[in-house]
């Protein structure tokens, strides 16, 4: 035990300050430091007194605890007192001078007390002399202590671990210290993750200091905007921080999400540039066929609608010339540097003051405001990506275009002869030798982003501003495809009085979306991703890239005017094009009278218009004559809210209490109208009224409006003990009025037990930091979409322009409620090792009732369907997440880690009366259900009839199919985790993350395409395609089944399982979704400040980024597991013939002013 304290030098303990802004360093810097002197020369009271029970004690261990009770510091020389000597104590409330006396009595040992300063020596020595001696062993250490970006910490705590001898940094992160050459230092801020270092002599320091992921005094984000301590928090919620979701640099930034989150899924859309994805927070919980079972997304407390706007029924296997579009989602409109973090709140208590919008979660975006910057506080940033396809189908290249070993010029199949460089005659007259051309390669490019943003962030006065502007222009990696977005945002906050008791915050955020030709999804005639990847395999794709002749005629090859359609024509003269316009927009006035009670009123709005054309020129094979379409649609949500805040410790002893009151108006409007001019009389002549016929026009008009009140109470004992309880009341307009009204209430209790133990006298290991419990029960709801229970009506006009009206094909039932979600979850957040390793662990159970099922009814009845309240569907999972800083050195080398994994068991309880499977999708043979007794997304299709574990076959020797549908596998994965790694060395940083999905079934409907067509590797066994018996095969003869022998071609064959329907056979074209991938990589470098100080720049940042780096485990051959088919429907284990998924390329450059 080394106790030193040098005159003028030593700090008082927990002497820990928050970060300040750059143009208040020096005059804080010189209080601390004033106010640091003042209290080091103080004279402390010789009266100070300590309680120590009754016991045996070491005459080291009670210097500690006179030190822990008082700020008295001890300085003595080893050699001369023996502080291992054992000896009685009892001391309640007694002075310390007392208690040495006793310690002391019939010893050598002295004591002079000196302020604070207590110094121990033998009678022959001299107080000075002790002094001089300490000093002499000491050594001074010099060091810096910055954080990942280079910017120095102010008022960073330096300490001598097991001592009060330390001091804090300066306005440039500087500290001296005189310490031990064998000293250990601890280097702490609040936020920031401690850093040990032993010296082992080393005087000169560079410290980096990483932020927690969640410090315990960090204030966190929750339900309704209020801020809350992390260690007060009793349920279950995740933070991510905004430069946690640019550093991935995705387009769509919800996105990044993946792998850095417990309990969160992101499933992709496979459309491409500008896509969409699904959000699922711990399972899907509604079986509601129109539901999506997306979170509730909420911008600086005001909801945004994230619809997708893609047609599912087309993505999925329809035929329809203007839809099968992903059109993207609401949230990707964001600029993700202007986010300043994402709250997850994922247990239906975080999320129950939102109430029947809250069933499936909800997600708080905060975004960026003003605040004190060095120099201007302007950064500019500009990336450029380039993308390539991540992963592309297995093609054979063995065998060319025909059938049955015969070459046909004409066929869309590869089933031709073997490719050896003999001569054919082509579509068009030509003579060429045979062969295997890469198409996909030729066909697809390599996509490019130029992204440029500049923003401003500054407080003058009191008043800080926050400004910023983004462009994005990206081009896909197929030809003519392109998306462009602008981002302006302005945001102010300030004080209206000089009391700082009237406060107004204001922002608007305008978003312009542009997108020209979005690929169309699914196996379908225009879909050029399809048709590149069945392309017979001796055709070159870039025969085609001048894709009309000289009357104006697609050139194609196949003169059967079959439906496939030329790629390049199809980029080119079937075109779409969409225009999003979109404002986000609140503002709040914010009363606080007192420290103790504020009110706030505020009112958001989001509002924005689509417009939408689809061309298709003249000259094709589906539709010669070309047609045209427009659309439009706007939408509007405002919400009206106000908040009052009561909050107050030590009410009653140590009883404090935090009371919220608010109620909220929500209102939403969207129209629609669609106009199609069908066959264009004049060619090219795109106009809703140059159609052969009278213009088909739809339009829509939908309104919702839902009243609420809701308040929340947290009662606290003592700083460790903590009890939320929340309610809301909501008023639904889309319900009837006999069920409009529903309560949600919940209860959650926490105690941080190491707070306990402390209080009460206790003491927790010095690598035990921090242990907290909670649990918590809540019940939300999620309601219906406008008019789905009504009894609505359709007015058109026949052909004679006669008015009619039509009526809706659902029955009204006025007794039909909300659903119900109840929720109970218990957790615990643990610390260790001073607070450098976490552990947050969570079990949940979720139970969704009152499911809102569409019934069919019987056609005579005059209604297709009934709305009922009926079903069970439970969710249950564990959740764990880890976090620990694994290694910090001297030399400023740090690496942290995190861990989050998820698991999931879906079930379904009960579904309702005479139904015990319920559609979820079907395409063809393959359906997506829930099932009573089974588990949510079960994938039922078509199987090989078998015999005791054989395959069947016919006469012919070819496999029999099953008619009715048996049970394939099921969509969700059993479980997830993500691992992300970070590295620091002085400007250097390194992360990557590795994601694992493991477990989960995916149908690829391209796939079984390929083998139909004869494409895929698979049709082709060690270079031949020599006939063959279908393995472990019988035959049925008479009443016995006997060993099959009839050899099969392998067209025979793959023609039969690949045609099963319009798809292949289920149990084949089925596959394992187990994926882990290395998921995103980046490496970065941030110029020091101090080289900056001769520049012009507060900040100087190079980046480079790359995405789906490596799929280390995949079982789809070719095929990313993530690429659904739609991401607007509950049934996700479908992919058909989308866009592949792009390993991106960033390089960034930021730098600040």
């Amino acid at each position: 035990m080394r106790k030193i304290s040098l005159n003028g030098l030593f700090c008082p303990k927990s002497l820990v300050f928050k970060q300040i802004l750059r143009t208040m360093k020096i005059t804080l810097f010189l209080l601390l430091f004033v106010t640091f002197q003042a209290y080091s020369h103080a004279t402390y009271s010789q009266s100070a007194r300590i309680s120590i029970p009754r016991s045996e004690l070491r005459v080291g261990e009670i210097l500690d605890k006179i030190e822990a009770q008082t700020e008295y510091l001890f300085v003595y020389n080893k050699k001369s007192v023996d502080v291992r000597r054992t000896v009685n104590v009892d001391a309640d409330n007694q002075p310390v001078s007392e208690v040495l006396d006793e310690i002391f009595n019939g010893t050598d040992i002295r004591y002079v007390m000196e302020g604070k300063n207590i110094v121990l020596t033998k009678q022959n020595e001299k107080a000075s002399e002790i002094i001089t001696a300490v000093q002499q062993e000491n050594i001074s250490v010099k060091g810096v202590v910055t954080d990942t970006k280079g910017e120095p910490i102010i008022g960073a705590n330096v300490v001598e671990k097991g001592t009060t001898n330390g001091c804090i940094t300066n306005i440039d992160g500087e500290f001296t210290l005189n310490t031990p050459t064998n000293a250990t230092l601890v280097i702490s801020f609040i936020g920031y993750q401690p850093v040990t270092i032993a010296l082992n002599g080393q005087q000169t320091l560079n410290v980096q200091m990483q932020e927690e992921a969640l410090s315990l005094e960090t204030v966190v984000v929750t339900a309704m905007g209020i801020k809350k301590k992390a260690a007060s928090l009793t349920y279950s919620t995740q933070q991510v921080g905004g430069d946690e979701l640019t550093r991935a640099k995705d387009p769509n930034m919800i996105n990044a999400l993946a792998g850095k989150t417990a309990g969160v899924s992101i499933t992709r859309n496979s459309s491409g540039l500008g896509g969409s994805a699904k959000v699922s927070i711990r399972g899907i919980r509604s079986a509601n066929a129109d539901g999506n079972n997306q979170p509730l997304y909420v911008i600086d407390g005001v909801p945004m609608l994230n619809n997708t706007s893609e047609q599912a029924f087309s993505a999925m296997g329809g035929n329809n010339d203007t839809g099968n579009r992903d059109s993207g989602d609401g949230i990707s409109n964001l600029n993700p540097d202007d986010i300043e973090s994402m709250s997850i709140l994922k247990g239906a208590s975080a999320a129950a003051l939102y109430g029947s919008r809250a069933g499936n979660g909800v997600i708080l975006i905060t975004t960026k405001s003003g605040k004190k910057n060095d120099g201007l506080g302007i950064n500019v940033n500009f990336g450029v990506t380039a993308d390539t396809p991540f992963m592309l189908p297995e093609l054979q290249s063995s065998f060319g275009q025909g059938s049955v070993g015969a070459y046909n010029d004409q066929t869309n199949l590869s089933w031709g002869p073997r490719i050896e460089g003999q001569t054919i005659t082509t579509y068009d007259g030509r003579q060429v030798p045979m062969a295997a051309y890469d198409n996909i390669g030729a066909f697809f490019g390599t996509g490019t982003s130029f992204n440029e943003g500049v923003s401003f962030q500054q407080d003058v006065n009191g008043t800080s501003m926050f400004f910023s502007f983004n462009r994005q222009d990206d081009s896909g990696v197929t030809p003519e495809q392109s998306l462009n977005k602008t981002n302006l945002t302005l945001r102010a906050t300030s004080f209206l009085d000089e009391a700082k008791k009237w406060k107004v915050d204001a922002k608007v955020n305008y978003v312009n979306q542009n997108a020209h030709n979005r690929p169309i999804i699914g196996i379908n005639p225009s879909n050029a991703f399809s048709t590149v990847y069945n392309l017979p395999r001796s055709l070159n794709v870039l025969d085609f890239e001048n894709c009309v002749d000289d009357q104006g005629k697609m050139v194609w090859y196949d003169k059967s005017n079959s439906p496939q359609e030329n790629p390049y024509w199809v980029t080119q003269y079937r075109q779409n094009d969409d225009t999003r316009n979109r404002i986000l927009g609140n503002a709040s006035l914010k009363y606080a009278p007192t420290d103790w009670f504020d009110i706030e009123l505020r009112g958001g709005t989001d509002y924005y218009t689509t417009t939408t054309t689809q061309k298709l020129y003249s000259g094709g094979n589906t539709k010669p004559e070309g047609s045209y379409s427009e659309g439009s649609e706007t939408f509007y949500e405002n919400n009206f809210s106000f908040l009052a805040t009561v909050r107050k410790d030590d009410l009653i002893s140590k009883l404090g209490g935090f009371v919220t009151f608010g109620g909220n108006i929500m209102q939403q409007k969207r129209t629609k109208m669609n106009a199609s001019a069908g066959t264009l009389l004049v060619p090219d002549l795109f106009d809703v009224n140059n159609g052969v016929d009278k213009p088909s026009i739809t339009s829509s008009l939908t309104q919702r409006k839902m009243n609420s009140l809701y308040g929340s109470l947290q009662l606290n004992w003592d700083g460790w003990l903590f009890l939320d309880v929340t309610a809301r009341n909501d008023w639904s307009s889309t319900m009837s009025k006999e069920n409009r009204s529903y309560f949600y209430p919940s209860v959650s209790l926490s105690a941080v037990i190491s707070d306990m133990v402390q209080k009460n006298g206790g003491s927790m290991p010095d690598w035990f930091s921090f242990a907290k419990v909670r649990a918590s029960f809540a019940e939300v709801g999620n309601d219906l979409d406008p008019y789905q229970l009504y009894n609505v009506y359709t007015i058109s006009k026949d052909a004679n322009g006669n008015s009619m009206a039509s009526a809706g094909s659902t029955l009204f039932d006025s007794s039909v409620k909300s659903e119900l979600i109840k929720s109970w979850e218990v957790g615990a957040d643990l610390r260790f090792f001073n607070n450098r390793f976490g552990i947050d662990a969570a079990w949940y159970k979720t139970n969704a009732t009152n499911q809102l099922l569409n019934i069919p009814m019987d056609a005579f009845s005059g209604y297709e369907s009934r709305k009922v309240n009926a079903g069970n569907i439970q969710n249950q999972g564990f959740e764990l997440s880890l976090n620990g800083a694994i290694m910090q050195t001297a030399s400023g080398f740090n690496w942290d880690a995190q861990a989050h994994f998820s698991l999931n068991r879906s079930k379904i309880l009960e579904l309702t009366e005479g139904v015990t499977v319920y559609d979820i999708k079907t395409v063809d043979v393959l359906q997506i259900a829930a099932t009573e007794g089974g588990k949510y997304g079960d994938i039922y299709g078509q199987k090989f009839v078998r015999h005791n574990g054989q395959v069947v076959v016919g006469e012919d020797g070819l496999p029999l199919i099953t008619t009715d549908k048996e049970l394939i596998g099921n969509q969700n994965p059993d479980w997830m985790l993500g691992l992300t790694n970070n590295f620091s060395y002085k400007g250097f940083d390194l992360s990557f993350l590795i994601d694992f999905r493991i477990g989960g079934e995916i149908y690829s409907a391209t796939t079984s395409s390929l083998h139909k067509n004869g494409n895929a590797a698979g049709t082709v066994v060690n270079g031949d395609r020599a006939d063959f018996v279908v393995p472990n095969s019988i035959m049925k003869k008479g009443d016995e089944y006997v060993k099959n022998d009839v050899a099969v071609t392998p067209q025979r064959y793959w023609e039969r399982i690949a045609s099963s329907g319009n798809y292949g056979l289920p149990e084949v074209f089925t596959y394992d979704a187990t994926n882990i991938r290395l998921r995103n990589i980046t490496l970065g470098y941030t110029f020091n400040k101090n080289l900056l100080k001769k520049t012009p720049f507060q900040k100087l940042r190079l980046s480079a980024t790359c995405n789906n780096v490596w799929m280390i485990v995949s079982h789809l051959p070719g095929i990313d597991p993530e690429s659904v088919a739609a991401t607007n429907t509950n049934a996700v284990g479908f992919e058909n013939g989308g866009a592949p998924t792009n390993r991106s390329y960033t390089f960034n450059l930021t730098v600040g002013f």
